[in-house]
């Protein structure tokens, strides 16, 4: 065996050693969800194929042609009895693309499908396609939806001027892509999100109105949005159903994470914030909960956020950041949280429907001034002064 077959053979061991890793839970959590030790999907999951040319006349020194930066903010679908994540991949380039990593458990040994998505240009070509929420809708098909981004030429001289448009593609096998024109609205559209059942006979659409790429400017939150055709949708009448406010963990923008999760009690809701800091923006994940019979009527709203970065969560390519825009609810209750940290990496944290029910319904709300938050903590001293405990 020559040097270059035996460096092959420790690459591929050390590269199934990091695939069938096992995961454990962490200990001594919040109560509401468990997080877990490893990552699940990073940019050294990616099949070593996508990176190196093992032909060693090509490649003599295997070296690795194409490199990965990272691989995050995962749509997720239960499909076949998997848990699948339909993953962001940046490479080195800073292209974006879709690919499939399968699990059978949903915490650990996930694994790429042998190629990544190929999915079908839009009548103008986008430079970059990412961050695909995943939604499987009751008239049989399984929608991506996507953001879409495209140089500014309104801007010729400014190479950092972007547009943004919500794409939209559908297939029935997560392998065939078609796709469809991208969602017509008055504003740019970063982050848009299926909702998985018809609603007054029309699809229905969670937003995210902005003024520019970056900028929010007048959009208001998270809007909501009826669409008679799908395959030819515009926005026409937008309205906002989960707003900002100021000084809060939503005072420069909130957006739709997955599609919510229908449950006895109303549709659960996760979904992300952010806020300016001396660092830069902090997105953390937070929740909340809506009627079953007007998905666009809040009945529940924990204040403050859900979960964030924590430890080594909060290095990476994109500091102080958790997004999150997949996860799967199993038929027994269980949920897995799929939640990417620092634009680097893909985690997962479980609960269940009834802890999520329960910590948005009894969780009190953000009561937008310090008194009221000062008061809120002194009826939970004063209720817990009453137990032996």
């Amino acid at each position: 065996m020559s040097d270059f077959q035996d460096r092959v053979k420790a690459l591929r061991i050390r590269h199934e050693e990091l695939l069938s890793r096992k995961n454990e839970p962490i200990e001594w959590g919040n109560g509401i969800y468990e997080k877990y030790k490893y990552p699940v999907v990073t940019a050294a999951h990616i099949p070593l194929e996508w990176k190196y040319d093992f032909n060693e006349e090509d490649n003599p020194y295997l070296m690795q042609r194409i490199m990965c930066n990272g691989a995050f903010n995962a749509g997720a679908i239960k499909w076949q009895g998997k848990y699948l994540l339909i993953v962001r991949v940046e490479g080195a380039d800073r292209k974006s693309y879709f690919a499939v990593a399968e699990s059978p458990n949903g915490i650990d040994n996930f694994r790429f499908w042998e190629e990544p998505i190929t999915m079908p240009d839009d009548v103008i070509l986008a430079t970059n396609i990412y961050d695909m929420r995943v939604t499987q809708h009751e008239d049989g098909w399984i929608y991506g939806v996507f953001c879409a981004e495209r140089h500014d030429d309104s801007q010729p001289g400014n190479l950092s001027a972007a547009t943004a448009t919500a794409g939209i593609a559908r297939t029935k096998d997560l392998k065939n892509w078609e796709r469809l024109p991208d969602l017509k609205t008055k504003s740019q559209q970063r982050n848009v999100v299926l909702h998985p059942e018809f609603v007054d006979g029309k699809y229905a659409f969670y937003t995210r109105p902005q003024d520019g790429f970056i900028d929010t400017g007048s959009g208001g939150g998270i809007g909501w949005a009826l669409v008679d055709d799908i395959t030819h949708a515009e926005v026409k009448e937008e309205k906002i159903i989960n707003a900002r406010h100021y000084h809060t963990i939503t005072e420069v923008k909130n957006g739709e994470g997955p599609h919510p999760i229908k449950t006895p009690k109303g549709w659960l809701h996760l979904a992300h914030g952010v806020r300016a800091t001396a660092d830069g923006l902090r997105y953390v994940l937070y929740m909340y909960m809506t009627a079953l019979d007007d998905p666009t009527r809040v009945i529940a709203q924990p204040g403050g956020y859900f979960l964030v970065p924590e430890g080594n969560e909060y290095l990476g390519d994109v500091m102080n950041v958790a997004f999150a825009n997949g996860w799967i609810a199993d038929e027994d209750g269980k949920v897995f949280i799929y939640y990417a940290t620092a634009d680097t990496r893909m985690h997962v944290a479980t609960s269940t429907i009834d802890r999520l029910i329960d910590y948005c319904m009894h969780t009190p709300e953000d009561g937008l001034y310090t008194a009221a938050s000062v008061e809120t903590i002194k009826r939970l001293i004063a209720k817990n002064r009453k137990c032996k405990l």
